[in-house]
């Protein structure tokens, strides 16, 4: 599946990270986050799910691509939002797994969750941080997120 980016166009996996990979390298003494975050938006017989992909040099800007994916509706909110959490953590475990093979393992690596304390997902919170926290991840929620929120919600339309 292509990944997105709004100067470079349609990447594979291993162009965006190629990308990734430069970017840190113009300024390889500044401080980065890598963010993971997903988001989803429904339609009459799909849901439109987008993951992104931020490269953030604190501070000073970031990157970021995105990949869209097209599923079956699904009606259950629970279970709309622990599919854009696992789409999240899959993405991530790769990219991390890529970072460590090629000397990049000190990035700090976030994923942002579409769940905040006000609306309908303050119940699942403690679920979908544990899920994430516990497989190794920093979580952070709304207003947060703007990894899930901002960047992700953006392309779900």
């Amino acid at each position: 599946m292509q990944f997105i980016s709004p100067t470079k166009g349609a990447l594979s996996f291993d162009a965006m990270f190629d990308e990734i990979v430069a970017y840190v390298e113009e300024e390889p003494g500044a401080a980065y986050k890598l963010i993971i975050g997903s988001d989803s938006q429904a339609r009459e017989d799909a849901v439109a799910f987008v993951s992104a992909v931020v490269i953030h040099r604190q501070g000073k800007g970031a990157r970021y691509f995105y990949q869209r994916r097209t599923q079956r509706r699904i009606s259950s909110l629970r279970q709309k939002i622990f599919y854009e959490t696992s789409l999240s953590l899959g993405l991530a475990s790769r990219l991390a797994e890529r970072m460590s093979e090629n000397g990049y393992a000190r990035l700090n690596v976030e994923i942002h969750l579409d769940v905040g304390p006000n609306g309908e997902t303050r119940e699942l919170i403690r679920e979908i941080v544990g899920m994430v926290t516990g497989s190794g991840f920093d979580a952070k929620i709304k207003p947060d997120s703007y990894g899930a929120s901002k960047v992700a919600d953006k392309y779900t339309k």
